[in-house]
């Protein structure tokens, strides 16, 4: 899977799951801050990411470190790549 695939399908989620305009979806934006995600999103989020993926996300340590959409392209990235995140 393409950075550029895995760009693509997080933002499909994004607008489908959260009506986020494509237009707000950019790397630097803050998945909080900019995108107005609550921790209750964050559940839904992991949720959609999963099924659409086809991947399992834990709760590992560096999902917190996860504040922006770039941050999370990457994380997937690495899930998808087999290596521990």
């Amino acid at each position: 899977m393409t950075e550029q695939e895995i760009i693509d399908k997080t933002n499909r989620v994004f607008e489908e799951s959260f009506e986020i305009e494509p237009e707000r979806l950019l790397p630097e934006a803050n998945i909080f801050v900019d995108l107005g995600l609550d921790s209750l999103d964050i559940v839904d989020l992991v949720v959609a990411l999963q099924s659409s993926f086809g991947v399992k996300i834990r709760n590992e340590e560096s999902i917190r470190e996860i504040r922006t959409l770039q941050d999370l392209y990457q994380f997937i990235a690495t899930i998808k790549s087999g290596k521990n995140a």
